[in-house]
């Protein structure tokens, strides 16, 4: 091989491993509302997180207790929709809690969700798509990693799942 194209190669994995580098792994608090898991929308919505190749890292259907839902919507206690929102989140149905893992994936995963009034959404995004209003928006998610790590802590105070790298390494074998 001639000498400039190995040094060409090299510098090319050079600034690839320095991009991986700098590229962020994180983990974020999602949430799919009772409307969500009402209309059944919890495999559409795992299946878009899947395709960003982002990492489910802990998942549950529960019920909302009064507490738990007045921490969650802590920061909007001032403000009007308070009320509606907690009592909407403990009266309305299960919601599935998750902790998904992933380069960026903080900022990804509300670029995804869109705007909290779907009619101000893209159609694409999943809020845009399957919205109802501002309370019935199908999906909540952590907005910045501060907040994803107070949120994974508070739905998850078991801590997120850990795999054994090997499994993982061994089913990604099988990827079509």
């Amino acid at each position: 091989m001639p000498e400039k194209k190995k040094k060409k190669e090299s510098i090319v994995n050079a600034e690839k491993k320095r991009r991986r580098k700098a590229s962020k792994m994180e983990k974020t608090f999602v949430m799919i509302k009772p409307d969500g898991v009402q209309r059944r929308l919890m495999p559409e919505i795992i299946r878009r997180f899947e395709e960003k190749r982002f990492t489910l890292k802990g998942m549950k259907m529960m019920s909302v207790e009064r507490d738990l839902a007045e921490k969650h919507y802590e920061e909007l206690s001032g403000e009007h929709v308070f009320g509606r929102l907690v009592d909407y989140i403990v009266s309305s149905g299960p919601v599935v809690a998750m902790i998904w893992e992933g380069e960026n994936v903080v900022e990804t995963v509300r670029e995804m969700i869109g705007h909290t009034r779907p009619s101000d959404c893209e159609y694409a995004t999943i809020r845009g798509e399957f919205g109802i209003d501002k309370i019935r928006n199908v999906i909540h998610g952590s907005y910045s990693l501060e907040i994803a790590n107070k949120e994974i802590a508070l739905w998850f105070p078991e801590g997120p799942l850990v795999w054994d790298k090997k499994i993982n390494n061994h089913w990604h074998k099988f990827d079509c």
